[in-house]
């Protein structure tokens, strides 16, 4: 005997269903969770190894700076060196440079004529905790709550990435956003100010490894240049 099925038999079917579906994604959202927080630690884990075991780098990189009203983009090369040497050449739009030996950190403005000098350890650059991924450190030790940001377009579509907030710098950083490429390498950092200004840092051509001697990183004060001693804090 065939029985008809009615408009009422469909209706318990649909509410049927999405009782299960409800019921499936409420047991497997800790699951979830659970493998997201275990993707990021192993993710963030992959990242702290790479930059660890490596002894120099050099980059082509872009600086972008959109806040309180200014859009300014610069470029050049970078080049950092264990343990937290570091030298940032910019070519466009206009030439200058910032090298830090270790100790000291120089900025030198050639159409100013002025070199302003402070102390790598009272430097509050944001360039600086770049230079800290050639030393012994953890993402998950330097950025709090960090998580996977899909809310947020990477530069190539095969990256991935992660957000956190930078510990000791949180009166003036809201959060950071990292681009991990497939090979564990940082391509883009995006620092979000408390002003709601956003620094970017994109990076290309990156070669690892180079032999790069001490003297890269030694800064000498060009003649007739001002040099101006920055206190911490200032």
């Amino acid at each position: 005997m065939t029985r008809l099925v009615s408009h009422g038999d469909n209706l318990q079917t649909q509410i049927q269903g999405l009782r299960i579906a409800v019921l499936v994604s409420l047991l497997s959202a800790p699951l979830c969770a659970a493998d997201a927080a275990s993707d990021i630690k192993n993710l963030a884990a992959a990242v702290d190894a790479h930059y660890n075991h490596l002894r120099s780098l050099e980059a082509e990189f872009t600086e972008v700076y959109r806040g309180s009203g200014m859009d300014r983009t610069e470029s050049g090369t970078l080049w950092l060196k264990k343990p937290g040497k570091m030298r940032w050449e910019y070519r466009s739009p206009e030439e200058k440079l910032f090298v830090g030996d270790g100790k000291s950190a120089w900025l030198y403005l050639p159409g100013e004529k002025q070199v302003r000098k402070s102390s790598m350890r009272n430097l509050d650059d944001l360039r600086s905790p770049l230079a800290f991924l050639l030393g012994k450190t953890k993402l998950e030790k330097e950025l709090r709550v960090l998580s996977f940001a899909p809310d947020v377009q990477p530069w190539k579509p095969e990256d991935s990435m992660l957000r956190g907030v930078p510990r000791g710098l949180e009166d003036r950083v809201s959060q950071v956003l990292l681009e991990i490429t497939p090979n564990h390498q940082i391509a883009r950092i995006l620092i979000h100010g408390v002003d709601d200004s956003i620094t970017e840092y994109r990076f290309s051509d990156q070669k690892e490894n180079l032999e790069l001697s001490d003297g890269k990183f030694h800064f000498a004060v060009p003649p007739g240049s001002e040099v101006v001693e920055e206190e911490a804090g200032q």
